[in-house]
């Protein structure tokens, strides 16, 4: 038998000891195949395949459940051949005990994947801000939240130093006391520097700030229980800190309402306002003892003219309706509509008039009332009722106020034709204290405010 040449490519039928040079002799016939491949003769699941373009490449390959199993193990050019016969010697081993290479592999990447994922994750939350998650927050409870209860959130977090749309405000807005929070990150938010914000914000606006407060501190729990926010936030809510709330104070009890004989002069007032809009509001949050954030919210959908009812939104029960009165039924007809809100605003980004605090200020400056809050206007009108002798279920009723016994929690039950006995009683009387004659069948430009003797 002739010994081959050692210029010609080896035997791929025939198990060959590795050299470098049986690997560089190696060859494919292109017209034959694709590929071939050269087995080892000194670990049998080692070979060398070689594609007809001349490519080489180490392969193991193997049986498994009567399988053949074959796993690229690297290029002749990158492996040395005892390297790769050790490579082929572990995987004969792995494949020994009943485990195929290949999966294990993907197995082994897939967890690599996932934990090269969770530390990016990690990486991600360690920089997120405050007013990233905080913009989470609202998008995900928004359906749960009422619009004003929402927009005091807007509110609260807002950044300053906007050109203000406010006739003869600051020529720039003011930051809400919760902005200076949001650019920092959520791990940063800690007990110390939440107090820090409280003692910084109680000596400039207490009243707002304790609100936002009462806001952060709702807003930390959510995150603790949020499994992607949960590692950002400390076991213990960092804003419930005794320190804080003592840095904001208490709210001190509100006295702020008319008296009897300083209505005539209010009644002028507000209705000499440039914006008849606010008029309105302002005359209607008097009459009906709602709260101001109820009456801005009325829609033209929540008056039924027919029944003589208004629908408030109430934020105590959830809805009440109550009497719509002559004088105020006068008062919402008359104004514009624009949308569907019935005190709506051009201006507004919502539509919808926003707290008229300014304006009411300068009326009330104007009648020599200094001090008179919108809430106060609600205060006025319970207090008012005392004059007319109204029970005061009648008058809890209409203001939207838990029952005060259980015999009017559980057993009185007031239809509104009954409600509206008393409550055009109370707007008829407060109406002539204030000097306005008003006659309910005279159309509205019949209205005149008539100074008191």
């Amino acid at each position: 038998m002739t010994r081959p040449k050692n210029s010609a490519s080896p035997d791929v039928h025939k198990r060959i000891n590795l050299t470098i040079g049986v690997i560089e002799r190696l060859t494919c016939r292109t017209d034959v195949k694709t590929q071939a491949f050269l087995r080892d003769s000194e670990v049998p699941a080692l070979r060398v395949r070689v594609s007809n373009t001349g490519a080489k490449t180490f392969v193991f390959e193997s049986k498994l459940n009567r399988q053949t199993v074959r796993r690229a193990i690297g290029d002749v050019k990158s492996w040395t051949i005892e390297q790769a016969r050790t490579e082929a010697r572990r995987l004969a081993v792995v494949l020994d005990s009943g485990q195929d290479p290949r999966e294990l592999e993907r197995q082994q990447a897939a967890t690599k994947a996932a934990k090269l994922a969770t530390e990016r994750e990690t990486e991600r939350q360690q920089v997120l801000t405050v007013g990233e998650v905080w913009a989470d927050y609202l998008e995900q409870r928004r359906p749960h939240w009422g619009a004003l209860h929402y927009r005091d959130h807007i509110d609260k977090a807002k950044v300053g130093g906007l050109p203000s749309h406010r006739r003869g405000g600051p020529e720039l807005t003011t930051a809400g006391p919760l902005a200076s929070l949001m650019p920092l990150r959520m791990v940063d938010l800690t007990q110390e520097r939440v107090e820090a914000w409280a003692s910084l914000e109680g000596q400039t606006r207490p009243a707002s700030a304790r609100l936002a407060w009462r806001l952060l501190t709702v807003f930390m729990t959510w995150c603790g229980e949020q499994p992607q926010y949960a590692a950002l936030v400390p076991a213990k809510n960092p804003a419930k800190s005794k320190k804080a709330r003592e840095a904001l104070g208490k709210a001190t009890p509100k006295t702020d309402n008319l008296q009897r004989g300083q209505l005539a002069a209010w009644f002028t007032a507000v209705q000499q306002l440039q914006n008849p809009v606010i008029a309105a509001y302002l005359q209607t949050l008097l009459l009906t003892g709602a709260r101001p954030n109820e009456v801005l919210a009325l829609k033209w959908e929540d008056l039924n003219t027919q029944w003589k009812g208004i629908a408030i939104r109430d934020k105590v029960e959830g809805a009440r309706e109550i009497p719509l009165t002559p004088y105020v039924e006068r008062l919402l007809c008359a104004l514009p509509r624009r949308n569907e809100w019935v005190f709506s605003s051009p201006t507004s980004a919502s539509g919808c008039l926003t707290e008229p605090n300014t304006p009411h200020t300068r009326a009330c400056k104007a009648a020599g009332l200094d001090g008179l809050t919108l809430h106060g206007l609600r205060r006025s009108f319970k207090s008012l009722t005392e004059w007319q002798e109204v029970p005061v279920g009648i008058v809890a009723q209409i203001q939207g106020h838990k029952p005060s016994a259980t015999a009017e929690k559980h057993y009185t039950v007031r239809p509104l034709e009954l409600l509206a006995l008393h409550h055009n009683r109370i707007e008829a009387w407060i109406l002539e204290q204030a000097g306005i004659e008003f006659d309910a069948k005279a159309l509205p430009n019949k209205l005149r405010v008539v100074n008191a003797a």
